[in-house]
Order: C-alpha cells, then sequence, then structure tokens
C-alpha cells in the first residue's frame, strides 16, 4: 500500500482500509486484525438487536455501533433518536473501553439522554429503563471529573501497558466484554 495516497472503497470513496483491533482502533498496515462489520446492512429491528448483543458480548462494542448506525440511517424517522442513542451508547463504551473515560462518559450520558424519549415502550423488546441505568452507572465510574468518581481499579483487558497512548496513563479504562449491558427487558440468561 502507497501510504501517500488515501484508502479508497470499490465506488471510490475514501475509506481507510487499515485493519483494526476489537476495539475499531486503526493498526499497521499488515498487522493482524479482527474483521469489520459491514456498513449499510439493512436489518429487521430485531435482527440488529441480536446482532448488536451478540457484538457487545463479544467485547466488540465499535462493531454493534456500526449496526446501530445502520438501522439509525434505514430506519423509520420516526425511531432515528433510539437508534442513535443506541449507537451512542455503545460507542461511549468503545472510548471508555480505550482509555478515553471523558468521551466515553459524555457519549454513555448522550445516548441515555436520547433514549428517554422511549421509556415505557421497550421498543423491540429492550429494556430501556435497564439500559439508560447502566450507561449512566458506567459513565458515573469512568468519568474522570470527579461527578461520580472515577473508578481507579479498571483496566482495560484488551490494552497491553504499552498499548496506553501517551499521556493516557493512569486514565481508567474497562473490558468492554465484562461492562457490556443486557439490551432486552429482564435479566440475562444464565450460560
Amino acid at each position: 500500500m502507497d501510504e501517500s495516497r488515501r484508502d479508497r472503497d470499490e465506488e471510490g470513496r475514501a475509506r481507510n482500509a487499515r485493519p483494526r483491533d476489537g476495539l475499531g482502533r486503526p493498526l499497521p498496515y499488515g498487522a493482524a486484525g479482527v474483521e469489520r462489520q459491514p456498513e449499510g446492512v439493512v436489518r429487521s429491528p430485531e435482527e440488529t438487536v441480536r446482532e448488536a448483543q451478540r457484538l457487545l458480548d463479544a467485547g466488540m462494542p465499535f462493531h454493534a455501533h456500526e449496526v446501530f448506525e445502520d438501522a439509525w440511517k434505514s430506519g423509520p424517522e420516526a425511531e432515528r433518536e433510539w437508534w442513535r442513542g443506541l449507537a451512542q451508547m455503545a460507542v461511549g463504551l468503545t472510548h471508555a473501553a480505550r482509555g478515553n473515560a471523558a468521551g466515553g462518559a459524555r457519549l454513555l450520558r448522550r445516548g441515555a439522554t436520547a433514549v428517554e424519549g422511549f421509556l415505557g415502550a421497550d421498543p423491540y423488546g429492550v429494556g430501556v429503563d435497564g439500559l439508560i441505568r447502566w450507561a449512566q452507572e458506567l459513565a458515573g465510574r469512568v468519568d474522570p471529573s470527579g461527578q461520580e468518581g472515577a473508578d481507579p481499579g479498571l483496566r482495560s483487558a484488551q490494552a497491553a501497558p504499552g498499548d496506553v497512548p501517551a499521556g493516557r496513563e493512569g486514565v481508567p479504562v474497562l473490558d468492554a466484554a465484562a461492562e457490556a449491558p443486557w439490551l432486552l427487558r429482564g435479566d440475562r440468561p444464565k450460560e
């Protein structure tokens, strides 16, 4: 790959072709990465929730965000705020797991606010009240602003010590799979 030229997709649009890790971070060309989530896939709402849950459980919230984003872009206008809020919470978890605690907390809170209008409706079986509680609680634990007090014990299961960007040492990060929300109403099934 000539790194002085921009990567392009099949339609000629700019698209970074570098491999990605499980949290969506670009890796060097030639490195082994995880398969990217295809974009622009139109799924039923139930398929969207099922696929996003699978990715969240696998510790891949960035990929779950892509699934929610597809629904946001292709779904009915009345549901756009719903899917956007879910996408924001998934990418908030992504940022928190990457070590961007302030950005992660901000997106978790923004996503929770976006879905508040759906309280009581529980679209597609998603437990809105539980999801909002999860996002607010997680945001409070990772937010370094002192609002809720960051949990100094949080560490990323996907970040080796050398993977922490300069200036981000000591920033609480977390295990995305362990912190993934259960989207549906009720308790997570026992394994």
